[in-house]
């Protein structure tokens, strides 16, 4: 049969089309037919790479006596979580409350109301591992239902309960004084034997990385800095990380980071691009800079798109197999190396591979450690990478989801950037340019903008992580070529997003007011996979203060910290991109003009700037000829015909600079207690 999936414009809802269950698309139309048959609707959520979603739907969705228990007594719904965020978010919070874990396939009962009262993640066909069979749970929740209305009403009820506390925010002023609380707990969860985070399975964290990173420019906090260079460093001699190709994998199975889940999705190397580079700016260590690079080249290569925008994601599957795109039998690893005229016994082991295979009989390359490497160990790896990546490109390659989401465009614009100042990488900034203008001209519907573009057509309203990633990005393309135009698009943007997104008891909700009425509107303060929309349009807001001089960007993102910093401080791990925008503040307000005609001199300036970071720094490199339309470049000009940096700190000025030297001294921290001397605000 075919079912109503078949003209959707997601890949992931169309591989169901011809499953004989009844998948409907969400909307009302299945929770009314629901209601109207007096039966709870199976949701279920996945997205187009993910490897145990491709297993469930082989097992049980293409399985005939599966699907007639679905259709007789569910109404089923099929949901692309990359294409609803929304749908996604508001689910995962239920199913992490009911069974303490998270993530996809994510298989959820619901009443006809959408309240849900069961779920989970993948069930078997067969009971295996502790896992009941999935028809023997569709049977127990379609029992439920039917004998057991009470205890049904009663979960729900619970559930409501604890959804409505975990609501609560908190009061008072924002206080960057909860950064320091998180800190404290942050530090104490740290993996201090194999680096990062957690046991199993093992996830990057960048955004929290990245906090601790700004935290130890800010504090110069040397914890701070250890555990995060340190849990980089694992997951680059990792399994995790693709020494061939470049890029990281979603996450390891193991402590150890040697087993990943194969797919490589764009906002996991959007986010480690500019967490490798800051640290690689802090510590000065190449073998970091390198990973970042590495990084660099995977979007800009085997993600990027004809247009320019990146693709979303590769599949953890090739040919069928898990990681058979990326693992290597011994032999042909052995056979490889001695092509590349290398001591192949001493390279195979040194790449962690072993006859037997390290991993369901094959091996995952890891335990790279060039740190570690002789200059003649280093040159020899200049030869083998490329050759295995010769050897590798003959195979099956995993597919690509050649969908463009605008909130992950926009995190690898503002990665690319950032990093690309960070490390000198101006074709990174081109390279961001040219995919926020395809966002630009093809992402923008009405007043706002589009979530997803597959087939050369927008789809599904944008949410608020679209809106405030892709404001935020254009204001970083702002800072880092003093185009105006970015300027104007990020202020557009930002200011109808507040509109359109403002909650009334404090932040942003991830849907607009105007858009859909389906789900509650509620404001997301933690990262998951993404980094909270709301964290995002907080620093917009920071941004968005010193660039317009406006107070009331300052108080829109400080009346947010003080609503949501509570939950930052008790789960920091889900707040790092929050706990961020605590640090900026703590920082206290600065920003740098940089003004000059292109050359060295202007470039040694802007050099002395974004060559570390700067917490609570907002930077503009501009041309003498780009006028007054944005207020922090009102007055700024060469000096005697040289380009002149200008600084401001918590409100006032400093004299205007023309070296490199000069600059450095007026960014120096000020020691506790001390005074700025200021010329009068130009």
């Amino acid at each position: 049969m075919t079912n109503r999936l078949a003209e959707a414009t997601s890949a992931y809802l169309r591989a169901h089309a011809d499953n004989p269950v009844d998948w409907y698309p969400w909307g009302r139309e299945p929770f009314d037919e629901a209601r109207r048959r007096d039966v709870p609707v199976f949701l279920s959520v996945g997205y187009s790479t993910c490897h145990w979603c491709h297993v469930m739907a082989r097992e049980s969705f293409a399985d005939e006596q599966t699907a007639a228990i679905l259709n007789e007594r569910f109404v089923a719904v099929k949901v692309d979580s990359e294409e609803r965020p929304d749908v996604n978010a508001h689910y995962q919070r239920a199913v992490q409350a009911m069974t303490h874990r998270g993530g996809w396939p994510m298989s959820v009962f619901l009443t006809p109301d959408g309240e849900p009262f069961y779920a989970g993640s993948y069930w078997p066909a067969r009971p295996s591992a502790g896992r009941p069979a999935f028809t023997r749970v569709l049977v127990a929740a379609s029992e439920a239902w039917q004998h057991k209305r009470t205890q049904v009403a009663a979960s729900v009820g619970r559930l409501a309960e604890t959804l409505a506390r975990a609501d609560v925010g908190g009061t008072g002023a924002a206080d960057p004084a909860f950064a320091d609380d998180a800190a404290r707990l942050a530090l104490r969860a740290r993996d201090r034997e194999h680096g990062g985070f957690g046991t199993t399975p093992k996830f990057p964290h960048a955004m929290a990385i990245e906090w601790l990173l700004h935290r130890h420019a800010r504090t110069g906090d040397a914890e701070a800095l250890e555990t995060s260079v340190a849990a980089l460093t694992a997951m680059a001699r990792g399994g995790i990380h693709d020494h061939v190709g470049g890029g990281f994998f979603r996450y390891a199975l193991d402590r150890e980071w040697r087993v990943p889940h194969f797919e490589k999705m764009l906002y996991d190397n959007a986010l480690l691009l500019p967490a490798y580079a800051t640290a690689a700016a802090l510590t000065g260590d190449p073998a970091l800079a390198a990973v970042a690079r590495s990084t660099a080249h995977l979007l800009l290569t085997d993600l990027r798109t004809e247009h320019g925008a990146f693709a979303s994601a590769t599949d953890a599957e090739a040919a069928g197999v898990e990681g058979g795109f990326h693992t290597w039998s011994h032999d042909e690893l052995v056979v490889a190396l001695e092509e590349s005229d290398v001591d192949s016994g001493l390279w195979a082991a040194r790449l962690g591979a072993t006859p037997a295979g390290n991993w369901d009989g094959t091996n995952v390359l890891h335990r790279f450690d060039p740190g570690n490497w002789t200059e003649d160990a280093a040159t020899e790896w200049a030869r083998i990478r490329p050759h295995l990546a010769e050897v590798r490109v003959r195979r099956v390659p995993p597919r690509t989801e050649d969908r463009v989401l605008t909130d992950w465009n926009a995190l690898a614009v503002r990665g690319l950037v950032r990093a690309g100042l960070l490390l000198d990488e101006p074709e990174w900034l081109r390279a961001a340019a040219t995919a926020a203008t395809f966002l630009h001209e093809h992402l923008r519907v009405g007043t706002g903008l589009a979530h997803a573009r597959k087939a050369g057509r927008a789809t599904v309203d944008g949410f608020l992580l679209d809106h405030a990633a892709f404001a935020l990005a254009c204001l970083e393309l702002f800072g880092a070529t003093g185009d105006p135009a970015w300027f104007d698009r990020g202020l557009d943007l930002a200011t109808r997003t507040h509109d359109r997104f403002h909650d009334e008891a404090g932040g942003w909700t991830q849907t607009a007011r105007d858009g859909e009425t389906l789900l509650t509107r509620h404001t997301e303060a933690g990262d998951a996979a993404l980094p909270s929309g709301a964290a995002v349009f907080v620093e917009v807001c920071l941004v968005l203060a010193g660039l317009t001089g406006e107070d009331t960007w300052q108080r829109r993102a400080e009346d947010a910290l003080a609503t949501l910093q509570t939950a930052a401080a008790t789960a920091p791990l889900a707040h790092g991109w929050l706990l961020r925008q605590l640090e900026a503040l703590a920082a206290g307000r600065q920003e740098v003009v940089v003004v000059g005609r292109p050359g060295p001199a202007r470039d040694a300036l802007t050099r002395a700037v974004v060559a570390h970071p700067r917490p609570g720094t907002v930077t503009v490199t501009t041309e003498p000829t780009r006028g007054d339309r944005v207020p922090l470049l009102t007055g700024r000009t060469e000096l005697d015909g040289a380009p002149a940096a200008y600084v401001c700190r918590d409100l006032s000025c400093a004299r205007p600079v023309t070296t490199a030297a000069a600059l450095a001294e007026q960014l120096r921290p000020l020691p506790a207690g001390a005074a700025t001397r200021t010329a009068p605000n130009r």
